[in-house]
């Protein structure tokens, strides 16, 4: 009879945990781990005993209360200022997982909030993306993620552990940069990519992606990475690699296309700038006047600088983000060539030109008419002088002529005299020199009459 009041009492107690329950808590944890279970309660509440318990929470399914430490796997403790008790659950096993209740003892009715607890093995994942490198050489592995963990933090981890991945990081999204790895998050794609640069065949193995979660386990997804040594002279350095020569124009323009293989059309497409792939900078997402346009049916990247600066000639390195091997990327070398005449500067210098054409025109056809004139100046000055000279001529020959005269006498100084004058043709010629000949006959005269 008192064991059945016992059991009815028991019922009554499970019954009035379900309708005492003020909410459900959710808990997950890794098999092997331990696990937290955190629940609150109201003011005026600290001093009273709380428990956790399993099942129905009869006798035997309280697991530990607040008046002992430890028991067994399971530890409490009770923060009274904030009035939330934990229990801890180590080393968990798959059969831990189940329904609890976090139980508040007082007269009366006890005080219930339901949880349950989930446990998952601590192993990630059923598959795994492969991805292949080669020593020295980089490798970048893309993680997607639900589009509603953009704001998340993500991080990754070597191994397949995930309870202890967050803490075991190489890098996170908070701190994108760890020596050679780099995280970039693109939240329009929901992909972070994981950039490794200096590769050895110590990176080769598996790697988790993580997406941290506030509640419940984080979220994962595997990549097994494997890194190949340098069998090949053809690996040491890029003799095989892809290669453009290209050159733009300050202040221009400019687009360069960048083909990879059509496997790897879903892939993160890339481009960086730097005289070495293993340290080149992403530009895309550092450089707003560059802009990335996956062309998928033609298996090729278009890439447009919208406005060329003398600083963009360098190295670039494009191609698809899943392995750094000989043709999933292409070297280009880009060189800028100072600006050409802007359009309206060119103008404005052909117009000039054809003004000062104009003016030399204008101006060797003045000197053209002044040198005209010159010349017909200086014809009629010549003309002039050889006038002259015919007339100094003329002095000469009647000064002969006087002086032959004196010599022979007076009848025939008279007598040459006589001859100039009745010379009608000469007279007209040397007409204006009648005077002179009479002074120079007179004298010739004078002179014949003295001796």
């Amino acid at each position: 009879m008192w064991s059945l009041q016992s059991q009815l009492f028991t019922l009554c107690i499970a019954l009035s945990c379900v309708t005492s329950a003020a909410g459900l808590i959710h808990v997950s944890g890794y098999e092997g781990r331990e696990v937290n279970v955190s629940c609150g309660y109201g003011e005026g509440y600290e001093s009273y005993e709380k428990y956790l318990c399993k099942n129905d929470c009869g006798n035997d399914d309280v697991l530990i209360t607040t008046t002992e430490t430890k028991k067994n796997k399971y530890s409490i403790y009770d923060d009274k200022k904030k009035r939330v008790f934990t229990t801890t659950i180590s080393d968990l096993s798959l059969k831990d997982a189940g329904k609890y209740w976090c139980g508040v003892t007082r007269n009366g009715k006890d005080i219930y909030t339901e949880v349950k607890l989930e446990v998952v093995q601590d192993s990630c994942c059923d598959r795994s993306t492969k991805v292949q490198s080669h020593e020295t050489g980089s490798v970048s592995i893309s993680c997607p993620y639900d589009s509603k963990y953009q704001n998340n933090l993500k991080y990754i981890c070597r191994g397949n552990q995930p309870s202890t991945c967050l803490q075991q990081a190489t890098i996170t999204s908070d701190r994108k940069r760890n020596g050679e790895l780099r995280l970039d998050d693109d939240n329009e794609s929901s992909k972070f990519t994981v950039t490794i640069t200096g590769l050895t065949q110590k990176d080769s193995g598996l790697y988790l992606c993580g997406v941290h979660r506030s509640t419940g386990l984080d979220v994962f997804s595997a990549v097994e990475l494997e890194v190949k040594a340098q069998t090949s002279l053809c690996f040491t350095e890029w003799c095989c690699v892809k290669s453009k020569q290209l050159s733009g124009i300050v202040g221009r323009p400019f687009t360069m296309l960048c083909p990879y293989p059509p496997q790897h059309g879903d892939n993160r497409k890339f481009l960086c700038k730097g005289d070495h792939r293993n340290n080149c900078t992403d530009v895309v997402t550092s450089q707003s006047r560059f802009t990335l346009q996956d062309d998928v049916p033609s298996s090729s990247i278009w890439v447009t600088i919208t406005e060329l600066k003398a600083g963009d000639a360098a190295t670039y390195w494009c191609g698809s983000d899943s392995q750094w091997s000989v043709g999933n990327y292409t070297k280009i070398q880009l060189s800028v060539d100072a600006a050409l005449f802007h359009p309206v500067v060119f103008i404005v210098l052909a117009v000039l030109l054809i003004l000062i054409f104009a003016l030399v025109m204008v101006y060797k056809y003045k000197c053209y008419k002044a040198r005209g004139a010159g010349v017909s100046m200086n014809m009629n000055k010549t003309k002039a002088a050889e006038a002259e000279e015919v007339i100094s001529v003329s002095d000469i020959y009647e000064n002969q002529d006087v002086v032959a005269c004196s010599k022979q006498g007076t009848s025939k100084a008279q007598s040459t005299c006589n001859h100039y004058d009745d010379a009608g043709e000469d007279q007209s010629v040397y007409q204006n020199f009648d005077i002179t000949e009479e002074i120079y006959c007179n004298q010739a005269y004078t002179t014949a009459n003295k001796r």
